[in-house]
């Protein structure tokens, strides 16, 4: 079974910090181990149980850190990429931490209900619901 302790000590075996990169990885791992439904509960509840543990859990954010894992997935159902620096090369976009702009006006990522619970895009949908 796979578990998000698991994929950070993956992740950070490779990196000298955590950061967004690291974030794609870790999601980009879970997404093929688990699938995208239970990537989605795993990255979060891993990012969430963190930010607890940190002593900011106003920081988990359930919007993004379902969209993120949603994107992740769409573009692993694309390729067959089994190495994570291929993966990214062929879809660069993904390491943009400013990439869900282009769904979600700023202010609505903002909100109290993206913060805590799911909010669809309002700016541009998904790529796999067009």
């Amino acid at each position: 079974m796979t578990t998000f302790p698991d994929l950070m000590n993956e992740v950070l075996a490779d990196a000298p910090r955590f950061g967004h990169r690291e974030h794609v990885h870790l999601t980009w791992l879970a997404v093929r181990r688990c699938g995208v439904p239970a990537a989605i509960d795993l990255v979060s509840d891993g990012i969430q149980r963190t930010a607890r543990y940190a002593g900011a859990p106003r920081k988990y954010h359930v919007t993004v850190s379902r969209a993120w894992v949603e994107l992740v997935g769409h573009h692993v159902t694309e390729t067959a990429e089994t190495d994570f620096d291929a993966f990214v090369r062929h879809h660069s976009a993904l390491l943009d931490k400013r990439l869900l702009t282009r769904f979600y006006r700023s202010t609505t990522l903002a909100g109290e209900a993206a913060r805590t619970g799911w909010v669809g895009p309002d700016l541009a949908p998904f790529p796999w619901t067009r």
